[in-house]
């Protein structure tokens, strides 16, 4: 079974597994191809991480993103000390990429096809081109971004208009750099042709990765992070993802709660769940960041004493003064799910950060820089692009690795089998999209469809509010939240791209699968 935002990727997973890969080899097929069908996300310029159940190993892999070696702590402040627009387009923004390291890494340590077959389809798709689907066309709103810069503006937006839906789509300038990476395998992105591209697209543009920092840049295997919940393990992603313990401090503190008897989606259970996502975010935002360059208190987020104390703290009213809304951006971040026959499970999180990353293409090399230096503590107590107000522990180091809210998540059965492969995207609502997804599934039995589909709410610690989305909580709930000092906001639609996360997840009911995407995107769950 493989979940992802993009048909055209789906299928080109599902035919790795059919002609004998397993779920490793099928992931780089499959991140590969996003690259080239799903360019708002999809990516060979920005990062991610990835959980991985592969027979009784469990493994994390982060490959998220570094800052480049000429990187200040205040280089994103203007004389007066304010936060400019730098780290959100143009080359300035950029992170040094770590994509195409983390695939290499994970087919060294799990792949089984050859390394050269498993991108030939992206090449194909870049090369020969395909029609364009609804997961693959802009948005409005992006235009001006993209048409910033020539090498994009000549992909996206020729002639001055958007690529339209239906359209016959090539990329010959990323096919190239692809057959470089198949021949090379991370040489052929990080050294060579590619790597002089990207340092003079940074010289044309005023941006600071160098061809050291490229040669240099290396992933990194790390411990999972663990925790039970309702009778089930979890696995989920370490520092420098925020993903994994901030969901294992929500669902701990949600342990001590008998949500079943409040009653799905009743006001009492929506105001304990986002209680407790509150009191979570509140300690994500000021104590993670890059385990190489700070303490991370995991023991804490892990303990059934910091749960109760925090548990405890939740009273059944609470007073606090409204805030304005955190700002919220266009869909950004995919996560894709896949299962192969064996048993094995890959959660995988990737991203260019916003929609299309810094919206600057690397010219002649055909694919897009992120904008993940967005995701660092620019000034303290400021509120960057995904509307969260971070502290000194996420200050811009050269090196460091910015802190994230992907959250890929392997949920096992008693005999430590994968039962659920979920993860999303979405910024900082990830984490509340992981966490309900959880909740209906594990507190609720919900069937994996409606668990997907069913009306998602988002609590962090700024804004004092309680985002509902729009058209899916009816009027005596939503004031008896009120009524509990909630604050609830509603999303601008119904199934709204820009409000709430989007998540890919694999469940297995008895023996066999079942997969759904995201019921708000455009992406396609198949398996056979």
């Amino acid at each position: 079974m493989v979940v992802t935002a993009a048909p055209l990727a789906t299928r080109v997973g599902v035919d790795v597994l059919r002609s004998g890969g397993n779920a490793a080899d099928a992931a780089v097929a499959v991140a590969f191809s996003l690259a080239v069908v799903y360019p708002t996300a999809g990516n060979l310029g920005g990062g991610g991480f990835i959980v991985t159940r592969m027979g009784r190993e469990s493994a994390a892999l982060d490959f998220r993103e570094v800052a480049p070696g000429a990187s200040t702590r205040d280089m994103y402040l203007d004389a007066k000390g304010n936060v400019t627009g730098k780290s959100l387009t143009g080359a300035l923004a950029a992170g040094v990429p770590g994509s195409v390291a983390g695939l290499w890494a994970l087919h060294e340590k799990f792949g089984t096809k050859p390394w050269g077959e498993l991108l030939q389809p992206a090449i194909d798709l870049a090369e020969k081109g395909f029609t364009t689907d609804s997961a693959f066309i802009a948005s409005e709103s992006e235009r001006a971004r993209l048409q910033q810069f020539p090498a994009s503006a000549a992909l996206f937006v020729p002639g001055g208009s958007l690529v339209p839906l239906g359209a016959m789509w090539r990329n010959p300038d990323l096919a190239a750099t692809l057959r470089r990476i198949a021949k090379h395998g991370r040489d052929g992105f990080y050294t060579g042709p590619t790597a002089a591209l990207v340092a003079a697209e940074m010289k044309r543009s005023g941006g600071i990765i160098s061809a050291a920092d490229l040669k240099n840049y290396e992933p990194i295997w790390r411990a999972p992070v663990e925790f039970d919940y309702r009778g089930h393990h979890v696995i989920s992603m370490p520092p420098a993802s925020s993903g994994g313990l901030t969901i294992a401090l929500i669902t701990n503190i949600l342990s001590g709660f008998d949500l079943h008897a409040m009653g799905w989606h009743s006001p009492e259970a929506i105001r304990v769940i986002a209680e407790s996502e509150r009191a979570a975010f509140a300690r994500r935002n000021t104590l993670l960041g890059d385990p190489a360059f700070v303490k991370i208190p995991t023991e804490a987020f892990l303990s059934p004493d910091t749960a109760a104390a925090l548990r405890a703290a939740i009273a059944s009213t609470r007073v606090a003064a409204a805030e304005p809304r955190a700002p919220s951006r266009e869909r950004h971040t995919t996560h894709f799910s896949v299962v192969d026959a064996h048993g094995n499970a890959i959660a995988m999180t990737t991203t260019l950060n916003n929609g299309y990353g810094s919206a600057l293409t690397v010219a002649g090399a055909g694919f897009l820089l992120n904008d993940e230096m967005d995701d660092f503590t620019a000034k303290v107590g400021a509120i960057n692009a995904m509307g969260l107000r971070q502290g000194s522990a996420n200050a811009i180091q050269p090196g460091k690795r910015m802190l994230s809210s992907m959250t890929p998540t392997i949920v096992l059965d008693s005999a430590g089998a994968p039962m659920l492969v979920t993860g999303a995207s979405g910024g900082a609502r990830i984490i509340t999209g992981v966490t309900q997804l959880l909740i209906n599934v594990l507190d609720f039995s919900l069937p994996l469809g409606l668990a997907e589909g069913a009306p998602r709410f988002h609590a962090q610690d700024y804004p004092d509010s309680l985002l509902l989305e729009k058209g899916g909580y009816a009027d005596d709930l939503v004031r008896a939240l009120a009524g509990r000092r909630q604050h609830p906001t509603f999303s601008k639609s119904s199934y709204d791209n820009d409000d709430f996360s989007y998540v890919q997840s694999i469940l297995r009911v008895g023996f066999r699968w079942q997969g759904v995407a995201e019921p708000r995107g455009h992406g396609l769950a198949l398996g056979y």
